[in-house]
């Protein structure tokens, strides 16, 4: 897994409005999907939401709107948002990317999940 992260344009990355870290894999997947797309209005939102067997887990998808106190950082172009409430969960988190023969898709390493599920779709 990589861990070079990008500093967000403008800032260093102990000035961000949130704390959450985009690879330089993710950000390259996340460009590359809205390439295909055809959309530049889109951001990569991240946020926690109540379930799973752990009792959180994460939402990542495209989303056009910027909601009220929302943070909203830049990565080279890719903007990532996440929603007031969920900026605890997230605080340091580093979104990433893999393509392996054993996994492909996006990661999300949180040093605030003190546990997770076996199936890994939840975290406490």
């Amino acid at each position: 897994m990589s861990t070079d992260t990008i500093a967000p344009e403008g800032a260093p990355a102990t000035e961000q409005a949130h704390g959450v870290q985009l690879s330089a894999a993710a950000r390259d997947k996340v460009a590359s999907l809205l390439a295909q797309e055809g959309r530049d209005d889109l951001r990569l939102r991240i946020a926690v939401q109540p379930g799973g067997c752990s009792g959180l887990i994460y939402q990542l998808f495209f989303d056009e709107r910027e909601l009220e106190n929302d943070a909203v950082v830049e990565f080279d172009g890719v903007g990532v948002v996440v929603d007031m409430m969920s900026i605890p969960y997230l605080n340091g988190a580093t979104i990433d990317f893999e393509d392996t023969i054993q996994k492909q898709g996006f990661t999300i390493d949180n040093p605030n999940a003190q546990g997770s599920c076996a199936c890994g779709d939840s975290f406490s």
